[in-house]
């Protein structure tokens, strides 16, 4: 881990949602970033996700760069907001924005590569939670949103969590995102969890098949 980001660890700090945080001008502009970007219910999610990384890695004594899992999980959803649409599925267009802001913030390329990574990876728990320490964590915290490990992070600061940045609907709101998603990209959801929502709410949608692939391949066997 670079000198910078040891200081990171163990910089300035702020209380959000009743969870100790750290306090850096990188962390702040990606707040900031975050929430120019995003509706108020969709940056209250990235927030949160953020508080429930830096929760679980404390409780579990994780040694981690505190500004990359801060911009990893602050900035995990901006390929679903109208700032950052694409052709790619949408966790590689907000891996490509992030990397972009943190690259302009003057980051080293190894941990622009663990934000695009904790970006690129957020809605893919089965291979982001076996990488390294901060895409790990961010990982981890998304996951808390959806209900994955919720009973790790204590009562009491769950309810101040929430207290603070409250979901504003998240459930409703978060599945009409990515049905957006789906209806207008759906070459870009056959193999991510946007295909379980157009297949749950949008009305026509079939994601293609990997075996269809495989047996419609041009080779004799």
């Amino acid at each position: 881990m670079s000198p910078t980001a040891k200081s990171a660890i163990i910089g300035k700090t702020q209380t959000l949602g009743g969870i100790t945080v750290i306090d850096t001008p990188l962390v702040a502009q990606a707040i900031d970033f975050a929430r120019s970007h995003s509706e108020p219910y969709l940056f209250n999610h990235a927030v949160r996700s953020w508080l429930f990384a830096v929760r679980l890695g404390q409780l579990r004594g994780i040694n981690h760069d505190a500004e990359v899992v801060a911009i990893g999980t602050l900035l995990h959803d901006l390929g679903l907001t109208n700032s950052f649409q694409g052709p790619k599925r949408f966790e590689i267009e907000g891996a490509d924005a992030a990397r972009i802001f943190a690259r302009e913030q003057g980051l080293d390329d190894r941990r622009l590569q663990l934000i695009w990574d904790s970006v690129a990876l957020n809605s893919t728990p089965s291979i982001g939670l076996y990488k390294e320490a901060e895409v790990a964590l961010c990982t981890a915290g998304i996951g808390v949103e959806f209900g994955f490990q919720y009973d790790q992070i204590p009562a009491k600061e769950m309810e101040s969590i929430l207290a603070e940045f409250p979901r504003l609907e998240m459930k409703r709101s978060f599945a009409d995102s990515v049905c957006r998603i789906v209806k207008t990209k759906p070459e870009t959801t056959y193999d991510n969890f946007a295909g379980d929502f157009g297949e749950r709410f949008v009305p026509g949608y079939k994601r293609p098949s990997t075996v269809d692939f495989l047996m419609g391949a041009p080779f004799e066997e």
